[in-house]
C-alpha cells in the first residue's frame, strides 16, 4: 500500500494536463497497465493487465487519439514533477545534467505514417542494417539513487519520416533543440551527447539559452589558436582564427599529458592520461574546451564543451554517463514497452518496402488531419510509457526499501547499495496492486474507476476484486 501510495504522489500532479477527470482516470489506468502488464502486445495487454471489460478496449484507443490529454502540457508538467520532486538529481557545478539520444523502434504496418526506411549504424551483428521503422528522439535526465545513477526519460517523439510541407528545412538537429525547448526547464543544464550532436545547430541555441553541451568529436576534428593581435592595425576586419591545430596531434605531445583516475562509473585503479585545451571553434566561432582521453584499453577519444570552467575530469564523468540513455532504451523497449504501439491509419495509402519519407504537402486537409491525429496517438502512448518508466525509475531511487518489501521474490544479483531495476519494480507494484483497489486507496475515485470496469468472467480481475 505504502509502495502505490508513493506513486500516487508522482501521478496526482498530471491532472492538469487532462480537460476532464474521466481523462484523467484513463490516463492513470494506462500507466497502471503500463506499470504492472506481464506482456507488451500493445493496448490490449493493458485490458489483460488488469482485468478490464472488453469494451475498454475501445475506450482506450479512443484515449490516446483524443485531444482531451494535452501532450505539450503533459510533457511540461512532467519534466516540472521530476525536477522538483526527486531528491537525487545528478547536479555538476550547480547544473542539472539531461542525456539525448536517437533510437529507431521496427514497424512492419504498411498503413502506418511516419515510417520509413532507416540505417542501424551498430557494430552489433544481431542488428539487420537496414529496417522499417520510426526514428525517434528522446532526452532524459540523471538522477542517483543509492550508488546507483539512472537516466529518468523525460520525452521523447518521432522526428522522421512524415514531411507536411516541401519548406520545412528542419533537421534532426533542430527538432532536438525543439525537444529541449518542449520541456520547458528554467533551471541551468548540461546537455551531453554523442558526436552527432557535436554541431551549431545544438551548441548555438543552448548558448543562447544559457545552457551548455557536453559531447564527443571525431578524431579529424580541429581547433584554432585565437589570432594573435597585431601591433598595428591594418585595413579591413581583424583576423579571429589562428594557427589551425588537428586535435589527435596533440596525443603525440606526451609531456603537456597528465595522468588521472578514471572517473567512469564501473572503473576502478583504472589510470588516465589526459590533455585540455582551450581553441575555437568554427562551428560556433567561440573558445571551447577540447579534452583528449587516453584510455589504456579503450584507445584514444576527444570530449569537448562549451562550458569553460568545466574541470577536464568532470567532462569525462559526465561524458560517461552518456550511456545510461542507452540502459534506460533498453527499458523502456522491453520492459515497459512504451515504444511497442500498433495503431493502423485505414484511409493511408500504403507504404513500400523503400520506405521513403512520406510528402503530404499534395494531400487534401483532411488526410493531413488524419495523418497528424494518428501521429499524435503515438507521442501520447510514447510519452505515457516514459512517464509510467520514469515513475518506476524515482520509486526505486527514492523508496528502494517499499519496493524490496513487495517484490516478495528471488533474485540472484540483489546487492546492497544497489536500486532496484525497472523489472524488479514492475513486479512489486504487480504484487501490491490489488491493496491499491482495495477500500483504503490513497485514490479511491481511481480505484472505484477501476472496480466498476472489472469483468467478472475474467481470472485477474476476479485476483484483484478479492
Amino acid at each position: 500500500m505504502w509502495l502505490w501510495r508513493e506513486w500516487w504522489r508522482w501521478v496526482a500532479p498530471l491532472r492538469a494536463a487532462c480537460a476532464r477527470q474521466r481523462t484523467f482516470l484513463w490516463m492513470a489506468v494506462i500507466l497502471i497497465g503500463f506499470s504492472v502488464r506481464e506482456d507488451l502486445w500493445g493496448v490490449t495487454s493493458v485490458v489483460r493487465a488488469l482485468g478490464l471489460q472488453p469494451v475498454c478496449y475501445d475506450r482506450l484507443l479512443d484515449f490516446f487519439h483524443s485531444p482531451a490529454l494535452d501532450l505539450h502540457t503533459l510533457t511540461r508538467l512532467w519534466a516540472s514533477l521530476v525536477i522538483n520532486l526527486h531528491p537525487g538529481l545528478l547536479r555538476c557545478n550547480g547544473r542539472l545534467v539531461l542525456v539525448g539520444d536517437g533510437i529507431k523502434v521496427a514497424k512492419a504496418g504498411k498503413k502506418m505514417p511516419a515510417v520509413k526506411r532507416l540505417h542501424q549504424s551498430s557494430e552489433s551483428n544481431t542488428k539487420p542494417p537496414y529496417i522499417l521503422g520510426h526514428s525517434c528522439q528522446a532526452v532524459a535526465i540523471l538522477a542517483r539513487g543509492l550508488s546507483s545513477v539512472v537516466a529518468i526519460p523525460l520525452a521523447a517523439r518521432i522526428h522522421e519520416g512524415v514531411v507536411f510541407s516541401n519548406r520545412d528545412q528542419r533537421t534532426l538537429l533542430d527538432k532536438m533543440i525543439q525537444l529541449l525547448g518542449a520541456l520547458a526547464l528554467d533551471a541551468p543544464y548540461y546537455f551531453v551527447a554523442d558526436a552527432y550532436y557535436a554541431s551549431r545547430k545544438i551548441a548555438l541555441p543552448l548558448l543562447t539559452a544559457g545552457q551548455h553541451l557536453v559531447t564527443h568529436v571525431r578524431s579529424n576534428a580541429v581547433g584554432y589558436m585565437p589570432a594573435p593581435v597585431p601591433e598595428r592595425r591594418k585595413r579591413g576586419r581583424p583576423k579571429v582564427y589562428g594557427e589551425k591545430v588537428a586535435l589527435k596531434t596533440l596525443f603525440e605531445d606526451h609531456q603537456s599529458m597528465q595522468t588521472i583516475s578514471s572517473p567512469v562509473y564501473g572503473e576502478s585503479g583504472v589510470q588516465l592520461d589526459v590533455w585540455t585545451r582551450d581553441l575555437l571553434w568554427r562551428p560556433v566561432g567561440i573558445l571551447v574546451r577540447f579534452v583528449g582521453v587516453l584510455h589504456p584499453t579503450r584507445g584514444r577519444l576527444i570530449l569537448m564543451t562549451t562550458d569553460l570552467s568545466l574541470a577536464p575530469v568532470d567532462v569525462i564523468r559526465l561524458y560517461g554517463y552518456r550511456f545510461k540513455i542507452e540502459v534506460s532504451f533498453k527499458s523502456a523497449l522491453h520492459v515497459v514497452g512504451a515504444f511497442l504501439y500498433h495503431f493502423w491509419m485505414a484511409a493511408m495509402t500504403p507504404i513500400t518496402r523503400k520506405g521513403r519519407d512520406q510528402y503530404l504537402h499534395r494531400k487534401s486537409a483532411p488526410y493531413r488531419d488524419a495523418v497528424r491525429r494518428k501521429l499524435n496517438a503515438y507521442h501520447r502512448f510514447i510519452q505515457l510509457g516514459l512517464i509510467a518508466q520514469g515513475i518506476m525509475l524515482a520509486l526505486a531511487t527514492t523508496v528502494p526499501h517499499l519496493v524490496w518489501a513487495s517484490f516478495g521474490s528471488w533474485l540472484r544479483t540483489i546487492r546492497p547499495g544497489i536500486a532496484p531495476s525497472e523489472a524488479v519494480t514492475a513486479i512489486a507494484l504487480r504484487n501490491a496492486l490489488p491493496h491499491f483497489l482495495a477500500d483504503s486507496s490513497p485514490a479511491p475515485d481511481l480505484a472505484k474507476f477501476i472496480r466498476e470496469r472489472l469483468d467478472p468472467n475474467n481470472i485477474q480481475a476476479t485476483r484483484l476484486a478479492a
